[in-house]
């Protein structure tokens, strides 16, 4: 058999989707109602609104800080994740991580909803500890709509980093130890440095999840926070304007795929200069 055939069902896929994006983008220099006999760069004019290039920053921003955020708590439980000797920890610990892919984004996010409502298990949480004297508005605001893109995505960060640091040898530890480092010096410029590629791979999967997100900005922001991906909800559902949310749609992956490629550029150039002899 061939080699190249055991690539043919990613390749199928990879077709389909490709062939997906460029309906997509012919469709974005269409006309409502004759999208594919005429070509107008209209669409693409009107994204310049105010409105649309404040909803596409706080998108980009939302996904970045979400990110950082879900990095920040997927260090720990990826470390423990690699280091822990116990093959039933570790598998007790895989479970609890994929967990949140397992359950349907509209039950969490309705789980949220019951959370983080004025009349939640924080509010009363809060209140029982005499903390607040009225409820705190987490919903429809950016606050519960970061909480909501850092739970969602969290396994996301976790299973590349704990992968990477799997592939970090003890050794290094070791060694780091011997010439006197502490635990945090050996964490911050010997084990983290190495298993740097899937640390980035984690983050650049957590962003572009979150950048695309529908569900959580929708059922936790409203039409308060409007994050691009609703917006593009609302021109095809309400509206039925397909080449406006198509074009929507590109700029939205554009900016993704720039974000994400000047990311990785960084990380690799950040990366030669730990290697040695660089």
């Amino acid at each position: 058999m061939p080699p190249w055939l055991l690539l043919a069902p990613i390749l199928v896929v990879l077709a389909v989707l490709v062939a997906a994006s460029l309906v997509v983008l012919r469709m974005s220099f269409g006309v409502p109602g004759n999208e594919w006999h005429t070509f107008t760069l209209q669409n693409y004019a009107d994204l310049a609104d105010a409105y649309f290039l404040k909803s596409l920053w706080l998108t980009v921003r939302l996904a970045f800080e979400s990110t950082v955020c879900a990095m920040l708590l997927a260090t720990p439980v990826a470390l423990a994740m690699a280091r822990t000797e116990s093959r039933l920890a570790r598998r007790l610990m895989l479970a609890l991580v994929l967990l949140p892919l397992l359950v349907n984004l509209l039950l969490q996010g309705y789980g949220w909803l019951v959370i983080l409502g004025p009349a939640g298990v924080l509010n009363h949480a809060l209140k029982a500890a005499g903390l607040v004297q009225r409820p705190v508005m987490w919903l429809y605001r950016e606050q519960g709509v970061l909480l909501g893109l850092i739970q969602t995505a969290f396994p996301l960060g976790v299973l590349p980093m704990s992968s990477a640091l799997r592939a970090v040898s003890r050794s290094f530890d070791e060694a780091s130890a011997t010439l006197g480092a502490s635990r945090w010096q050996t964490l911050r410029h010997v084990t983290l440095p190495l298993a740097m590629p899937g640390i980035v791979s984690g983050a650049l999967l957590v962003f572009a999840y979150n950048a695309s997100a529908f569900a959580v900005p929708l059922l936790l922001g409203g039409r308060r926070v409007p994050m691009l991906a609703v917006l593009v909800h609302d021109q095809v559902a309400p509206l039925l304007n397909w080449p406006a949310a198509s074009a929507s749609g590109i700029v939205l992956m554009a900016a993704t795929l720039s974000v994400m490629a000047v990311s990785q550029r960084l990380a690799r150039r950040r990366q030669h200069t730990v290697e040695p002899g660089r």
